[in-house]
């Protein structure tokens, strides 16, 4: 077959064929017969919802998210992240990277700050960050960390967003947004420091 000038011819390759390859039957060829079948299971699901919001019964209720929050969440669903506080008010953190290290996503960035004056506590994140936008949820994090200086609450408020490079969420927030100083391995505060600073919560 003669081709015009700056055409390629490319042979046409046999598809591969396993051993485990499904094999369509009469029923799944009759195209028209399975639309109708999909068709009746999500018709089925609507009505059975529809019929548990006419009784008023749980299940069937939209949550207008973030102003109303899911009554039947699990209580230990995994939400967003917190940072445990020290009782200065400096993270629990020992920047082991534990965490970062056991992240099937690879989300977690840690760079360690060390403190020769903080002789309980000499290591701590000088920068630690969480990419939203990769993050699996997977609570990982929290099973590794040693400390018990990271935690997953219930809640994820402003997590969406339209631009995915600014779901970073960095060391300031994740100490803040929910704060928690309540860790089950405690360290003395940093010297020159008496307890939780003024004005933040403990």
């Amino acid at each position: 077959m003669n081709h015009a000038p700056g055409w390629v011819k490319v042979e046409r390759r046999t598809r591969r064929v396993y051993w485990n390859e499904p094999t369509m039957g009469a029923w799944e060829r009759v195209y028209l017969l399975e639309v109708v079948r999909g068709l009746a299971i999500t018709g089925g699901v609507f009505l059975r919802n529809m019929g548990k919001w006419i009784t008023g019964r749980k299940g069937a209720v939209t949550a207008y998210y973030p102003e109303e929050i899911r009554a039947d969440y699990a209580r230990h669903n995994r939400g967003k992240h917190v940072l445990v506080r020290r009782e200065d008010g400096s993270p629990q953190c020992v920047a082991c990277n534990m965490c970062a290290t056991v992240c099937p996503a690879r989300v977690i960035e840690i760079e360690a700050h060390h403190d020769p004056a903080d002789t309980a506590h000499p290591k701590s994140p000088a920068r630690f960050e969480i990419d939203y936008s990769r993050c699996i949820f997977c609570g990982l994090c929290v099973e590794a960390c040693p400390e018990d200086a990271i935690r997953m609450a219930k809640e994820v408020p402003n997590l969406p967003g339209p631009d995915r490079h600014a779901m970073w969420i960095g060391k300031e927030e994740l100490l803040n947004w929910q704060p928690a100083s309540d860790a089950a391995k405690r360290y003395p505060p940093r010297p020159g420091t008496t307890g939780a600073p003024a004005g933040e919560a403990s």
